[in-house]
């Protein structure tokens, strides 16, 4: 850059400097006009207009004085705004659109000071074209360390939040004898309407970003039921989400089938529908339950486990040996872990679920009704009886089975 370029824009730095008060104030309405973000209480406002006359001056000492880019820092109030910023849960992209828009506005003054001076165009345009990259470059370098600030900031303010609201949840679940008013307040939400409760968690073995997504991951179950979740991270891998209204809760299960679909890594239990208090713990009692099914890896391809389907299986899940052994009694040989054997238990269990009709075991089998016949006389000879014999028992033997995975193999 020659001298007198160098005597030149040090010339439009002084005339900026003059006028910075008025300027700050021109740039801060501005920023609360064009970004809603921006529309603080006054403490906070203050601490947006300290931030944004930091970074004037910053960035006219940077002009004046020649400074280093290696010694451009964020200036503490900038700092400090990002960080009030995060805390308030407002989007760094509304932050970071302000510095982007404050850039533009200060070439503009740029152009508006060049005029006093009476260059010639070309010396006019070669000023403001350094100005700007030297002011585009000061952006760049504030930006890159207000993003770190921000999202240290935010995970810091979530981790402190999340463990107190961990510690309400957990002590409106566990507390004996809490009455009503006193859990909503703990809540700060109404507990007397219904009340649906889900576990979230993310496969171990999950990535961190994957895992970091837990509390956005809340919304897929928002979507299936039209309400917003409220949410708590348990840990790093697990969110808890309950859905409330004052009627009963509706859950579009397809729907959350295929918003899971796109998240391969994510896995979710949820408990039945219940109202007041006691049904803020019970739904909670019973995604639990759900859960537990889902960690005997019986289905391990499988996202979504209501208790609806596996309540039975929930309270069976913490006898496995017991269960196993009286399964095994029941069912003999047709407990083996074999392919064949197993296709002979899930027909049994359709054809026990079609009120023993062979025609619509077939139709939901999408097989022949002759095949049905075939397995299931195939299943009666391995057990040594009829299936209306002990029926109830092969059921239920049957449903612990296809849940937790239980078999033995051949020689066992």
């Amino acid at each position: 850059m020659s001298t007198d370029m160098d005597g030149t824009v040090r010339d439009v730095a002084k005339y900026i400097q003059a006028d910075l008060e008025s300027l700050t104030t021109e740039m801060t309405s501005m920023f609360v006009h064009v970004i809603p973000e921006f529309r603080h209480d006054d403490a906070v406002r203050r601490l947006m207009v300290a931030s944004t006359a930091s970074n004037l001056a910053a960035i006219l000492d940077m002009l004046r004085l020649s400074i280093s880019f290696d010694d451009i820092t964020v200036p503490p109030a900038a700092a400090e705004y990002a960080r009030r910023f995060a805390q308030h849960d407002l989007s760094l992209e509304a932050l970071l659109r302000a510095y982007r828009l404050g850039e533009h506005m200060f070439v503009q003054w740029v152009m508006t000071y060049l005029r006093r001076l009476e260059l010639s165009t070309d010396e006019a345009l070669a000023t403001t074209s350094r100005i700007a990259l030297l002011v585009n470059s000061y952006i760049d370098q504030v930006i890159e360390g207000l993003i770190d600030i921000y999202e240290n900031e935010r995970r810091r303010w979530d981790t402190r939040s999340d463990a107190a609201r961990a510690a309400q949840v957990r002590a409106v679940l566990d507390t004996e004898g809490l009455d009503l008013v006193s859990a909503e307040k703990m809540l700060s939400t109404s507990l007397r309407g219904w009340h649906l409760a889900a576990i979230i968690w993310a496969e171990p073995g999950t990535s961190a970003p994957a895992a970091a997504g837990l509390r956005a991951s809340a919304a897929i179950l928002g979507a299936a039921t039209g309400k917003a979740p409220l949410t708590i991270s348990a840990d790093e891998q697990t969110c808890w989400a309950w859905i409330s209204s004052a009627g009963k809760p509706v859950l579009d299960v397809h729907r959350l089938e295929e918003e899971l679909g796109r998240h391969p890594a994510l896995r979710v239990a949820v408990g039945d529908p219940s109202p007041g208090l006691d049904g803020f713990r019970q739904t909670f009692r019973d995604a639990q339950r759900a859960r537990d099914v889902a960690a005997t890896g019986a289905a391990p391809g499988r996202a979504l486990f209501l208790h609806a389907q596996v309540g039975l299986a929930g309270l069976l899940v913490d006898h496995l040996t017991d269960v196993r052994a009286w399964a095994g009694r029941v069912l003999g040989d047709l407990m083996r872990d074999d392919e064949a054997t197993v296709r002979l238990r899930e027909t049994v269990q359709v054809f026990l679920d079609a009120r023993g009709s062979f025609t619509d075991a077939a139709a939901r089998m999408h097989v022949h009704k002759n095949t049905v016949h075939y397995r299931v006389r195939k299943a009666e000879e391995m057990l040594g009886h009829p299936l209306t014999e002990h029926r109830l028992d092969i059921e239920v033997a049957l449903l612990a089975c296809a849940q937790l995975g239980l078999t033995y193999t051949r020689g066992a």
